[in-house]
C-alpha cells in the first residue's frame, strides 16, 4: 500500500493521472484544464511521473518544440485501480452533503 500511495502523493498526481485518461495532452492543455496548477508545479509533477514510469513524454521535432504527455500502460493500471476509490470518494461527498442537509 505504501508504495502505491508514495506514487500518487501530492496535490496534482491522481488529477493528472484523471486528466490524461482522456488522451495525450500538452503541458499548456493541461494548464488549462487544472486551474491553480503553476507551470512550475506542472513541469515538476510530471517529472515525477515520468520517473515512475506512469507517464510518457514524446517531443516532436518541429519549431516550435511540441511535447505532449500521454498514460504508459503503468499508468492506465494506477488510473484503473484508483477507480473504486474515487467511487468510495463520491459517496462520501454524498453522505456528508445530506448529514449537513439535515442539520
Amino acid at each position: 500500500m505504501t508504495a502505491a500511495i508514495a506514487v500518487i502523493d501530492g496535490k496534482w498526481k491522481s488529477t493528472l493521472l484523471w486528466a490524461l485518461e482522456s488522451g495525450p495532452h500538452r503541458p499548456g492543455e493541461l494548464r488549462r484544464r487544472l486551474p491553480g496548477l503553476t507551470e512550475k508545479v506542472l513541469t515538476q509533477t510530471l517529472r515525477e511521473m515520468e520517473a515512475d514510469g506512469l507517464i510518457h513524454r514524446e517531443v516532436h521535432d518541429v519549431r516550435p518544440l511540441k511535447t505532449v504527455y500521454s498514460l504508459t500502460v503503468f499508468g492506465r493500471e494506477l488510473s484503473e485501480a484508483l477507480a473504486p476509490l474515487s467511487d468510495w470518494g463520491h459517496r462520501r461527498l454524498e453522505k456528508l452533503a445530506e448529514s449537513q442537509l439535515v442539520s
